[in-house]
């Protein structure tokens, strides 16, 4: 099962071109890949569409998941971004579901400490990639560091990073520029990264965010921060516009996914994921013939025991 070469290219951001969020829809894609959808019913039929290619994407990421581990010589790195309440949480739950945990480690970035403040802004994120042979996922990422710190510079007074004045255009276009080199340094050698942004609609995160309230059970999940950080909506949409066009890259595209629709997101983020891994051309390891005698050798004595 795969996602087609069409919807591929039209999630992915092209490099050296805008992202163009204003113009990208939160709830579907242009190229109809889930069947017609209009009345309940087709709805529920695209839904349950979405549902069946994700489990297939789950097993397939399950048996990619041991070639990476086998082969050796490549490791992924899935880095999410995205505004509040987008499914981060969710889709790493349903779209890793069926990954060994040994082999996968999931990294939440949160506020950094003293002793982050006190290193170079990517310090933090380094220290968590992926060795070979394994999958590591981003919960936010050194992206926040040209998104949060964007929207709200003051936090840049805690770093040493901070620039006399203030940042200016030339002080974020420097940190795309690092980030580029340390992304197409990661790739060069042999980690492979792939890069989702969740689009969300304003209304739809309003949703969301009273769902949270008006559910017990979900009351943790809600944050007076996030309604803090949702009045700040726009210079998001414009921090994110900025970050995502400025660092889509040959070898670390970014993806935009719609996020309205949960059942859609997960299958896609699933997608993209088993289209990345496919493109390692991954091999199982071969049993040199010498070493086949061994294990015939070993076999034998096996079955040679009272």
């Amino acid at each position: 099962m795969k996602l087609n070469k069409e919807l591929l290219d039209e999630l992915r951001v092209k490099p050296d071109g805008p992202a163009h969020l204003d113009m990208r829809s939160t709830e579907q894609v242009a190229t109809d890949w889930l069947g017609p959808r209009g009345k309940v019913d087709e709805e529920d039929a695209r839904k349950k569409v979405a549902e069946e290619d994700l489990r297939e994407f789950v097993g397939e990421l399950s048996g990619a998941q041991e070639r990476l581990w086998a082969d050796g010589t490549h490791a992924l790195l899935i880095v999410l971004q995205a505004l509040d309440a987008a499914g981060k949480d969710g889709t790493i739950k349903h779209v890793m579901s069926g990954v060994n945990p040994q082999g996968c480690r999931v990294e939440a970035f949160k506020q950094p400490s003293a002793e982050e403040l006190g290193h170079d802004f990517l310090w933090r994120c380094a220290k968590a990639l992926p060795e070979l042979g394994s999958i590591s996922i981003f919960n936010r990422s050194y992206y926040e560091d040209v998104l949060v710190t964007r929207v709200h510079p003051d936090l840049l007074e805690k770093s040493h990073a901070r620039p006399a004045g203030g940042p200016d255009e030339k002080f974020w276009s420097d940190r795309y520029a690092d980030i580029n080199a340390f992304e197409h340094h990661l790739h060069r050698n042999k980690t492979r990264i792939v890069k989702v942004f969740l689009h969300i609609s304003k209304g739809e995160q309003k949703k969301r965010f009273l769902s949270r309230l008006d559910d017990p059970t979900k009351n943790w999940k809600f944050s007076m921060a996030d309604l803090a950080e949702r009045k700040h909506w726009d210079e998001y949409q414009t921090a994110y516009e900025e970050a995502l066009s400025a660092t889509s890259t040959p070898w670390a595209p970014w993806y935009v996914v719609p996020a309205d629709h949960k059942y859609a997101l997960r299958a896609l983020v699933g997608g993209i994921i088993v289209d990345a891994i496919d493109q390692m051309d991954l091999k199982s390891p071969e049993v040199a013939p010498n070493d086949l005698v061994v294990l015939g050798q070993a076999k034998d004595e096996l079955l040679a025991e009272s």
